[in-house]
């Protein structure tokens, strides 16, 4: 809030006195000190020597862009943070394009104007390696339907892979094609209504949107693009993509956490795939506030079967409320028919690190419980070669365990799986484990069902809990590729 003030203080603070200038690598790479910091991220240079104070992850972490494109460190760290609305009062502009002859990625298509007909030109496509594998589009039209065919050139294509928004004749659909985006904008010819359709011909990688006319008129065209129109770039690069959600439930879970419950927009059509979350967009005190948050399941299931309802209408989330979290308290404070704009499904977390999995260990503190939810009931559902599912999950008090009983339960109903409580700040009568995240404490948990059989850990929590984990697994002798730490 200190440099929320600030910002709107009037200060010259970006040090040009309302001046944009174009920036070249070498200008760039002169302001390379605590009192003279520049960073670029996403093509935009900003000063960000007045804001090094007020930087929650101090002056250090800021120093390693300093005078670079800091954009990939940007993305490691916080993504999610909405750095043009912070710093935009230290905007000192654009970095000098430099000469390139063919670019890497495809970028928005203005030769498309007149008539959209699905096709790349030449020159916009990925580099030849690649070619093959970009998708492209076409439509075509019936008296009261207007079908738009995505060809994504994959071959097991699925629901959690598309993502589609129509709103207001604004026609946005999403293909997720690993680790790069293909997006198809457009505002439309002519209204439609609400009501729309996706097949997936999942095999030959076909996906098709079905909308449904207002008047049943002729098109034209399909509209006019609009600036992402009919690009393939990598995920990473594409910016977060909102919709108004609105609050259909708030319930208790324990004394200072809550389940939310938001329904999607009948204008949207997407399901969060396991192991990832979204964000979370409010303005507070005139500035947007961004936060991630996982969705679960409402419950754990005990038959292993998700409603394809909680998938396809709502969105889940536990949240805990902080009596000084700015954030959490105007959630708190949102009543039921309340909206909040939440993004699209963000996350490297694939379910193929699960398959032919024999064991699996889950390490959550407090609310990083979240992402296991999904997980568990997904490994314990669809992963046939599973031994074991153990969650070993650490709370401050017996009052701050989340589902304790749907978890007991779940142990209860299957063998596979095992819940360890363990407490920092026990009571006196507890009679289960204490203690903090440690080598000593996780060597008796993590036992694999047979020597060398394959295994998954997973960890979420707080930022240091999850980085104390890390670092004990790798003393205890796991691979990189036998962790999973779930960050945003």
């Amino acid at each position: 809030m200190d440099w929320i003030r600030l910002t709107k203080s009037g200060k010259d603070l970006a040090g040009l006195k309302g001046r944009l200038i174009e920036v070249t690598e070498d200008e760039l790479a002169k302001h390379n000190k605590k009192e003279d910091c520049w960073i670029c991220i996403r093509g935009l240079v900003y000063n960000v020597t007045p804001y090094m104070e007020y930087h929650p992850g101090g002056e250090d972490e800021l120093m390693k862009a300093a005078g670079t494109d800091g954009t990939d460190l940007f993305d490691q760290v916080h993504r999610w943070v909405n750095y043009e609305s912070m710093l935009k009062e230290c905007l000192v502009g654009r970095m000098a394009l430099k000469p390139i002859a063919v670019p890497k990625e495809i970028s928005s298509i203005s030769e498309e104007k007149k008539q959209l007909n699905g096709m790349l030109p030449e020159k916009k496509l990925l580099a030849a390696s690649a070619k093959d594998l970009t998708p492209s589009y076409d439509w075509f039209q019936t008296d009261g339907m207007v079908t738009i065919v995505i060809y994504t050139k994959q071959k097991d294509m699925n629901a959690e892979l598309v993502i589609v928004d129509c709103q207001d004749k604004r026609l946005r659909g999403e293909i997720i094609v690993n680790d790069y985006s293909y997006v198809l904008e457009v505002d439309l010819y002519h209204a439609v209504e609400e009501d729309f359709f996706i097949n997936i011909a999942e095999k030959v990688g076909k996906v098709e949107i079905i909308l449904k006319k207002k008047d049943n008129v002729h098109w034209k065209m399909l509209g006019q693009p609009l600036e992402s129109h009919n690009t393939f770039i990598k995920r990473k690069n594409r910016g977060l993509f909102y919709r108004k959600c609105k609050l259909v439930s708030k319930t208790e879970v324990t004394h200072d956490t809550k389940l939310f419950c938001f329904m999607l927009p009948k204008t949207t059509r997407f399901q969060v795939p396991t192991g990832q979350h979204v964000y979370l967009k409010q303005i507070i005190a005139g500035t947007e506030v961004v936060k991630p948050y996982t969705p679960l399941l409402p419950f754990l299931l005990l038959d292993f079967k998700e409603p394809s309802c909680h998938d396809s209408a709502n969105i889940y989330l536990m949240i805990k409320i902080y009596s000084c979290g700015l954030f959490t308290q105007a959630l708190d404070h949102l009543q039921i028919g309340d909206c909040i704009s939440i993004s699209n499904p963000e996350g490297n977390f694939k379910k193929s690190q699960v398959q032919a999995l024999e064991d699996l260990f889950l390490l959550a503190a407090g609310t990083g419980f979240t992402p296991m939810v999904k997980l568990l009931n997904f490994a314990l559902s669809e992963v046939s070669s599973l031994r074991t599912a153990k969650l070993i999950f650490f709370n401050k008090t017996e009052d701050d365990i989340l589902w304790r009983n749907q978890l007991e339960q779940l142990a209860l109903k299957d063998e596979r799986f095992e819940v360890q409580f363990v407490l920092s700040e026990p009571a006196r009568d507890w009679v289960g484990k204490q203690g903090r995240i440690s080598s000593s404490l996780l060597s008796g948990f993590l036992k694999r069902s047979r020597k060398d059989s394959k295994v998954l850990i997973c960890i979420c929590g707080p930022t240091p809990f999850t980085e104390q984990g890390v670092q004990c697994l790798k003393d205890l002798g796991y691979s990189q590729e036998e962790m999973h730490a779930f960050t945003a």
